[in-house]
């Protein structure tokens, strides 16, 4: 390949590799004129939105928990506002429900995981024989102790 040739060759890859992209126009500008009198003819207009999705659905959330919390804090002030005026006895008055449901279900709970405790398997068939001896030590003026285990 001469010179010139490779110059030419060159020259196209570039001028190839370097061709402007076609822009996309970014508004759209309505043509027609607008009646002498009256409203103007509806355009269609692209939905394109501003705001994703999922960001929208989070400040839906965000509004949604916020006001929930809002009406948590004030049930909880009147109550709270009620119970300072409330003597030693009706504080107990009203715990005493609350205090029963959970003595019952602390027992549900005990039963059900001493009924589950209860179950096991046995591994061995034949008869287990264990022979352990204790040896314990106790000397000195602050009672040290010694214990031995032997198997």
């Amino acid at each position: 390949m001469s010179d010139a040739e490779a110059n030419a060759e060159a020259r196209r890859i570039i001028d190839e590799v370097y061709r402007p992209v076609r822009q996309m126009p970014t508004r759209f500008k309505d043509a027609t004129p607008p009646p002498p009198i009256g409203d103007a003819q509806p355009v269609h207009q692209d939905d394109r939105r501003t705001v994703p999705a999922w960001a929208a659905g989070t400040a839906v959330a965000s509004i949604g928990i916020g006001a929930g919390v809002t009406g948590i804090g004030c049930g909880a002030w009147l109550v709270l506002e009620g119970l300072s005026a409330m003597t030693i006895t009706g504080v107990i008055a009203l715990c005493a429900p609350f205090i029963g449901v959970a003595v019952a279900a602390l027992a549900i709970g005990a039963a059900i995981s001493r009924a589950k405790a209860s179950t096991s398997k046995h591994v061995y068939t034949g008869p287990v024989t264990k022979h352990t001896h204790v040896t314990t030590h106790t000397r000195g003026t602050f009672s040290r102790s010694h214990t031995h285990l032997h198997n």
